[in-house]
């Protein structure tokens, strides 16, 4: 005997087709299906409102917002690798929609598709501090000068700030009534000194040069690795002797002077206020060689105890130097006794120095040594060595 179930498979399978109550089945279950599909929301479904006219392609919109880049520090932030493929992704979809959701769309444009941006890159910035202020390296002290470095320290520490005038005592230089200046001629010498308590040596030359009308006089000293310095005075011969046009003090730069009689002054490249210019003027190189000339011209009007007086030019102002005659001494120069009148200035302020210097008949007065001494104790002292006549 059969059951119905087995007899139900007999007949499907003597038949070879499904029952029509199971087709009825499906068909109610994919009715019931579709009744639930037209009756949900769009929103429900993930998709947006759909467009006016019916033919309007559907097209989702994202909504986005600005992010405003951070202040810039020096960490770079990290970037969710998910969270940038998610948005690559979803960017990859939008922008590569379905094709059946292209149709009629060339009256009507898309709405705009609008990604939220990445986080932006930082990129980091050094902190930057501004550079050292350079600090100018100090300059090797210039070497004294022998003989025609008088008030050189005490000038440039006297700097002035106004117009300068010719000072109010001796402000005239001695009258001239007789000169008889040297032939070319260089003279050497040998240098001794102390400076704060060493003992330093070096070479000097006095290298005079004239024609009869012009003249050049150039004082130089050297030291083995310090350097060399020199003084150069440039100018005319007249009738009371010598008018210099320009005076150079040189050690790595140059200062000059330059004399305008014609305007009544002397000029100075340190920009420092010209001075007033004055007959008999003489500047630290020239000095020397017009006391020699009057000397040498009349030696009888300079007995000891006479004054002599030069309104003095220095690379940056003019000063009074007044000498005093002295006795004559013996020295002891180039291997022989030398007989020499002495000259003397005295300080006459605070820091002046003390200058000696002493000029030898027999060589026609011109100077064979010179000592400078400070109110420290240190001192310069210049002798000659040698002669050479041109």
């Amino acid at each position: 005997m059969t059951n119905p179930g087995q007899r139900a498979a007999q007949n499907m399978a003597h038949s070879g087709t499904p029952g029509w109550r199971v087709l009825a089945g499906l068909g109610a279950c994919v009715v019931a299906v579709h009744a639930l599909v037209l009756q949900a929301s769009p929103a429900q479904l993930g998709l947006a409102p759909g467009p006016a006219n019916a033919d309007d392609t559907a097209v989702k919109v994202l909504t986005t917002r600005s992010v405003e880049p951070a202040p810039a520090t020096a960490i770079k932030p990290t970037v969710n690798a998910a969270a940038a493929a998610a948005r690559s992704t979803q960017a990859a979809q939008i922008a590569k929609p379905d094709s059946k959701t292209l149709k009629n769309t060339s009256n009507t444009p898309a709405a705009p598709v609008i990604l939220e941006p990445l986080a932006p890159e930082i990129v980091a910035t050094a902190e930057t501090s501004p550079l050292p202020i350079p600090i100018p390296l100090p300059l090797p002290a210039p070497l004294p000068l022998p003989a025609a470095q008088v008030l050189v320290e005490s000038a440039a520490a006297n700097t002035p700030t106004q117009a300068a005038v010719a000072p109010t005592a001796s402000p005239k230089s001695t009258l001239v009534t007789a000169i008889r200046l040297p032939g070319s001629v260089r003279l050497d010498y040998q240098v001794i000194g102390l400076s704060k308590s060493l003992n330093y040596q070096a070479n000097a030359e006095l290298d005079w040069k004239t024609d009869g009308e012009s003249y050049q006089a150039m004082l130089k000293v050297s030291a083995f690795l310090v350097g060399s310095r020199s003084m150069t005075s440039v100018g005319k011969i007249t009738s009371a002797g010598l008018a210099p046009t320009r005076f150079a003090d040189k050690f790595k730069s140059e200062l000059a002077a330059h004399f305008v009689p014609e305007n009544g002054k002397v000029v100075f490249s340190a920009n420092t206020p010209d001075a007033l210019w004055a007959e008999g003027m003489q500047d630290r190189v020239s000095v020397f060689l017009q006391l020699a000339g009057m000397l040498a011209a009349k030696p009888q009007s300079y007995p000891p105890g006479t004054e002599v007086t030069f309104l003095t030019i220095g690379p940056r102002e003019a000063d009074s130097w007044a000498f005093v005659v002295e006795a004559e001494e013996t020295l002891d120069l180039m291997g022989a006794p030398m007989a020499a009148l002495k000259l003397t200035r005295k300080p006459r302020k605070e820091f002046d120095q003390k200058v000696e210097i002493w000029f030898a008949p027999s060589q026609g007065y011109l100077p064979v040594r010179s000592r400078i001494t400070q109110q420290s104790g240190d001192f310069i002292d210049q002798q000659l060595t040698g002669i050479t006549r041109s």
